[in-house]
């Protein structure tokens, strides 16, 4: 069962959906609850949406709860996206990946009009480099990324599957997550770039500049995080 800050902030989000609109559908747990209550949504009015999804877990969950999925191939432009968080600080700069979906999802993400954030009201912090940054490297280039990532103080860690899986985690696009904890990131942007320099890296789980809005729900309310 959904905690009542998640099905707050989704509920929140819910209120910018539109008929007519193409959707980009992020990826976890948050997303997951906004995803039940827009199918059911479509049932009850009747709405005309199409959803691009950012990972099979999110197409698979989009199809259960009846609703229409399309690709950026056939709508480059999104209308909106609706998309959780790791963690996210007063700026909206995020850090991204934890379900491993970091790059489809900002790819979706930064293609829409409007992006909007839905969370727990946990995820908000000061400053983002608390939870490791995940960074989507192709398999053959990960001793090397690894090494790069301990040259700029973080400490890298390739995630494995789990308990169900021997050896590492694999993406939907089949590479490897290599997590890097740096503790505290003083410049996201700045750091995002030095990353994604590094020949082998896919994608950087940071999302600096592509956030409209964040809805990040607790007991007390919703909180709204806007750009400025």
């Amino acid at each position: 069962m959904a905690s009542v800050g998640k099905l707050r902030a989704a509920e929140a989000a819910l209120k910018e959906v539109s008929d007519g609109q193409v959707l980009g559908i992020g990826t976890g747990s948050t997303v997951a609850v906004f995803i039940g209550l827009l199918g059911k949504r479509v049932k009850e009015e009747g709405l005309d949406l199409i959803c691009v999804p950012t990972s099979y877990q999110s197409a698979y969950l989009a199809v259960e709860n009846g609703l229409r999925l399309s690709t950026l191939d056939e709508h480059p432009t999104l209308d909106l996206a609706v998309d959780g968080t790791d963690e996210i600080d007063p700026n909206l700069n995020l850090i991204k990946g934890g379900g491993a979906a970091l790059t489809k999802e900002k790819v979706v993400d930064s293609s829409a009009k409007r992006f909007v954030v839905i969370a727990d009201s946990s995820k908000l912090v000061e400053r983002i480099g608390k939870f490791p940054l995940p960074v989507e490297v192709l398999p053959f280039a990960r001793a090397k990324v690894m090494r790069a990532i301990a040259v700029m103080g973080g400490e890298p860690r390739l995630r494995d599957g789990g308990d169900r899986k021997d050896g590492p985690l694999v993406t939907d696009n089949g590479n490897f997550i290599v997590d890097a904890s740096f503790k505290e990131i003083i410049d996201p942007r700045a750091l995002e770039i030095e990353i994604k320099m590094v020949p082998g890296v896919v994608e950087v789980g940071l999302f600096v500049g592509l956030a409209h809005c964040a809805y990040l729900g607790d007991g007390a309310g919703v909180r709204i995080l806007s750009r400025s």
